[in-house]
């Protein structure tokens, strides 16, 4: 799964294009399994679902297990390699999260402020419309920076710098509206564990820092492909 998901975000076009396949032929099997024996999952739930009175095709199921199998994988594992490099460059962060582990949440979201998981998104505008002096046509692509949005100076008081904070932040991390992530919520669980995990059992948690960061090649996610630390048992 995680090999799919990776070749999903990166650049390289024919080896996206083959774990495509290779993902729909894997789903297909189960999609086809559960039409004949439903079970109480998401995809007997997406088989049963109506738009105006029509069922989904299986191209739009496929499409939607593909979206779900991507984004729960990138969405928390980038996270939770954000969170754990930002508490290595803001120490003073990961003395307090030790002090107060009922702070962990709030430093997740704060990490999803700083270093947003999913940088960009891809929209259709449904009409003519003006954003900001620019002129978008119905059916245009319109691709918004959420890792932008959410360095906004006119919004945060210091914007390139990581803070735990006191009070829910409106970011866009997760996106707005219809489109809100709807994984948002075991994201945050599953980091907030991550970083319980760590904090309880271990100590002096830090970055080997002579071995050189490496990003994820994509343009959609942001993350480190690797994060090599040191660390010794509580």
């Amino acid at each position: 799964f995680k090999h799919w998901s990776d070749l999903i975000v990166s650049t390289a076009r024919q080896e996206k294009k083959q774990a495509v396949i290779d993902m729909n032929a894997y789903f297909l099997t189960i999609v086809t399994s559960r039409r004949e024996q439903p079970q109480e999952d998401l995809i007997s739930a997406l088989l049963t679902a109506q738009i105006e009175g029509k069922y989904l095709s299986d191209a739009e199921i496929l499409s939607f297990c593909r979206l779900l199998l991507v984004a729960g994988h990138e969405t928390s594992t980038n996270l939770i390699g954000s969170a754990l490099l930002t508490l290595d460059e803001y120490p003073e962060a990961m003395d307090e999260l030790r002090a107060d582990p009922s702070r962990i949440l709030a430093a997740v979201e704060g990490v999803i402020r700083y270093r947003t998981p999913i940088q960009r998104l891809r929209r259709v505008a449904t009409s003519d419309t003006v954003l900001a002096g620019c002129s978008i046509k119905a059916g245009e692509i319109v691709s918004p920076l959420l890792g932008s949005a959410n360095r906004d100076e006119a919004h945060f008081a210091q914007p390139e710098l990581f803070s735990i904070p006191w009070q829910p932040e409106r970011h866009l991390g997760f996106g707005h509206g219809i489109h809100f992530c709807p994984g948002a919520a075991l994201a945050r669980l599953e980091t907030k564990l991550a970083l319980e995990v760590l904090l309880t059992r271990f100590r002096d948690i830090e970055r080997v820092k002579d071995l050189p960061l490496q990003a994820v090649a994509s343009s959609f996610v942001y993350g480190v492909k690797s994060l090599p630390v040191t660390f010794r048992e509580i």
